[in-house]
C-alpha cells in the first residue's frame, strides 16, 4: 500500500523542521552569544544599520554557505573540487582541522568553564579547568558517537531547552532594563552599516557552514530526501529557517546592549550578559546564562566532531567514523589545556588565509546554475588570486617581510577593512568566465548529488523547450544547434556516468570481501565457542 501523499508531506516538513533546529544549535556557540550585545552598546543610535550588516555577513553569508554545500553534493570536498585536485584536498582537510581540533572544539570547552562554571563554582585552576575539559568532551562525544541519531538528539532536546532559555533571558532582559543607547564609537558613527557588515565578516562563521552542511545533507539523504534538487530545496530550507532564528536572537541581543545600564564599563558581551541576568532574575539569572553558554557551546562541539569525522571518514575510509571522533575528541581536550590565548595564536592566521577562498567558493557556486554551463577557468582564476592575496594578508599579520608584501595589495579597495581580495577576485572570476565562454563546451550543472548524466537530463527537459521554439519559429539553425549540443554533451555525460558506475562497482566488491572476512571470523569464533563448551 502506498503512503498518502499527505504522510509523506508531513514527515519530509519535520524532518526539516529538526535538521533546522540542530542547524541553528550547531551554528549558535559562545561566540554568536557574546558578539551581539556588544554591537548594540557599540552602535548606540546606529544600531539598526549597524545590524543590518552584520546579520547580512554574519547569518546570510552562513545560510548561503549551507546551500553551496547542497548544490555541489555532499560536504566542501565536493564543493573545493572545482579548483583543482591539489586545492580540493588541501583545502577542506584545512578548514575542518582549523575549525575543529585544533580551534573551535577546544575552545568550546575552555569558554564553556570560564564563563559558565567559574562564576558560578569559584573555581579556577588549571586541574579544574582539565577535569571539565574531559567531562565536556565526553558528553559531546556521546552525543556525536552515532551520526544518524545526532540530527535528533540536537533538534529535538538540546536546541528547544537553548532556544527557551535564551528567550527567557532575552525578553526579561528587554522588558526590565530601562537604560537608552548611547552615542556610537568611532567606528560606527559615520558608516555604520558597513561596520555591522566588518563585524558579522570577522565571525568566519562562513567556514563553521561550510563544515556543518555535511550533517545536514546526511541526515536529510538518512530521512528519504532525494538527490537533486529536492535535496537542495530541503537543505536550504532549513538553513533559511536556522538563519531567520539567528538573526531574530542577534537583533534580541543587541537590544539586551542597548538596555543594560553603564553598558561600556563591560570589556566583553559575556559578562555583560551575565550582569543583565543576573540583574533580572537573580542567582536564578546566573544559572540561566550559565547553561545557555553551556548548552550553545556543546552543541556546537557535538556538531563540529560529527562533521570532522564524516569529512575524514570520507577521505580515509579505512577509519571508522567512531574512531575518527574519539581521536578528535582527545585532539581538542590536549589542545584546550594550552589555553585559549595559545589556541587563537595559532588558529587566528589559518582561519583568515582561508576565508577569502571560502567565500569565492561559495560565491560562484550559486551563482554557477544561473549560467546553465559548469565554469572551470572561472573557478581556477579567482581562486588562485584569492588564496594568493589571502597568503600577502597572513604574512602582514604575522610581520613576515610586510614591508616588502604591503604595498603589493595596499592599493585594492576595502584593504583597511581587510576586504582587499574582493576587487581583485572578481575581475578574475570575469576574466575566467571569459575564458570558459571560448574555450568549454556548454555542460549541465549537476545539483545536490547528482550525476552528470542526470544533470545533462534535466538540462535537455529545458532545452527540449527551446527546441520546439526553434521548430515553431522554422529556425533550422537553431535547430541544429540544439540537436548538436544535446548529442556531444549525451555521450560525454554517458562516459562519465560509465566510470562512476565502475567505480561504484569496486567499491561494492571491496565491501563484500570485508563482508565475507568478518563472516569468517564470525564462524571462527561460533566454533571455538562451541569447541569451548564441549569440552
Amino acid at each position: 500500500m502506498s503512503t498518502p501523499a499527505s504522510t509523506r508531506s508531513a514527515g519530509a516538513t519535520g524532518t526539516i523542521a529538526v535538521a533546522t533546529l540542530m542547524l541553528f544549535s550547531m551554528f549558535f556557540g559562545a561566540g554568536n552569544l557574546i558578539f551581539p550585545p556588544m554591537l548594540g552598546v557599540e552602535a548606540g543610535t546606529g544600531f539598526p544599520l549597524a545590524i543590518t550588516g552584520f546579520l547580512a555577513a554574519g547569518v546570510l553569508l552562513p545560510v548561503l554557505s549551507v546551500i553551496a554545500v547542497a548544490i555541489t553534493g555532499d560536504d566542501i570536498y565536493d564543493l573545493a573540487q572545482r579548483g583543482g585536485k591539489i586545492f580540493g584536498l588541501i583545502f577542506p582537510i584545512l578548514v575542518y582541522l582549523a575549525i575543529g581540533a585544533f580551534y573551535a572544539l577546544p575552545r568550546t570547552a575552555v569558554v564553556s568553564f570560564s564563563t559558565a562554571v567559574t562564576p558560578l563554582t569559584g573555581l579556577n585552576s588549571t586541574a579544574a579547568a582539565a577535569v571539565f575539559s574531559a567531562i565536556f568532551f565526553a558528553l559531546s562525544l556521546a552525543l556525536a558517537f552515532d551520526p544518524t541519531g545526532l540530527v535528533d538528539k540536537l533538534g529535538k532536546y538540546l536546541t528547544p531547552i537553548l532556544l527557551t532559555l535564551l528567550i527567557v533571558l532575552v525578553a526579561l532582559s528587554v522588558l526590565t532594563l530601562q537604560s537608552n543607547p548611547g552615542p556610537a564609537t568611532e567606528k560606527y558613527t559615520s558608516h555604520p552599516l558597513s561596520a555591522g557588515l566588518i563585524e558579522g565578516y570577522l565571525t568566519m562563521d562562513s567556514l563553521a557552514a561550510l563544515a556543518f552542511g555535511i550533517m545536514v545533507v546526511s541526515s536529510l539523504r538518512y530521512k528519504g530526501v532525494p538527490n537533486g534538487p529536492t535535496l537542495v530545496r530541503g537543505v536550504g530550507t532549513a538553513a533559511i529557517g536556522a538563519g531567520a532564528l539567528l538573526g531574530v536572537i542577534y537583533v534580541g541581543l543587541g537590544i539586551v546592549g542597548q538596555r543594560v545600564p553603564d553598558a561600556r564599563n563591560y570589556d566583553d558581551g559575556a559578562t555583560l550578559l551575565a550582569h543583565a541576568a543576573e540583574s533580572t532574575m537573580g542567582f536564578t539569572g546566573m544559572v540561566v546564562f550559565g547553561l545557555i553558554v553551556f548548552l550553545a557551546c556543546l552543541s556546537t562541539a557535538a556538531g563540529l566532531i560529527g562533521a570532522t569525522s564524516e569529512f575524514f571518514h570520507r577521505i580515509m575510509p579505512g577509519i571508522s567514523y567512531r574512531l575518527w571522533a574519539i581521536i578528535f575528541a582527545v585532539i581538542s581536550l590536549m589542545v584546550s589545556t594550552m589555553g585559549l590565548e595559545t589556541v587563537l595564536a595559532i588558529a587566528a592566521p589559518i582561519i583568515g588565509f582561508l576565508y577569502p577562498a571560502a567565500i569565492t567558493l561559495v560565491f560562484l557556486t550559486l551563482i554557477e546554475p544561473i549560467f546553465r554551463r559548469k565554469l572551470h577557468y572561472a573557478f581556477l582564476f579567482s581562486l588562485a588570486v584569492a588564496v594568493i592575496w589571502a597568503a600577502l594578508m597572513t604574512t602582514i599579520s604575522l610581520g613576515w617581510g610586510a614591508s616588502v608584501t604591503r604595498p603589493l595589495i595596499d592599493w585594492a579597495p576595502m584593504h583597511a577593512q581587510q576586504l582587499g581580495w574582493v576587487v581583485p577576485t572578481l575581475i578574475a572570476a570575469g576574466i575566467g568566465y571569459v575564458a570558459d565562454l571560448i574555450v568549454r563546451p556548454v555542460r549541465a550543472v549537476p545539483v545536490g548529488g547528482e550525476h552528470q548524466l542526470e544533470a545533462e537530463l534535466r538540462r535537455g527537459h529545458r532545452d527540449s523547450e527551446a527546441l520546439e521554439e526553434a521548430v515553431i519559429t522554422h529556425d533550422p539553425e537553431a535547430i541544429a544547434e540544439v540537436e548538436a549540443s544535446d548529442a556531444e554533451e549525451a555521450l560525454e555525460a554517458l562516459d562519465q556516468r560509465i566510470d562512476a558506475i565502475e567505480r561504484e562497482r569496486a567499491e561494492a566488491s571491496a565491501r563484500l570481501e570485508a563482508l565475507d572476512e568478518a563472516r569468517e571470523l564470525a564462524e571462527q569464533h561460533a566454533a571455538d565457542i562451541r569447541g569451548a563448551s564441549d569440552s
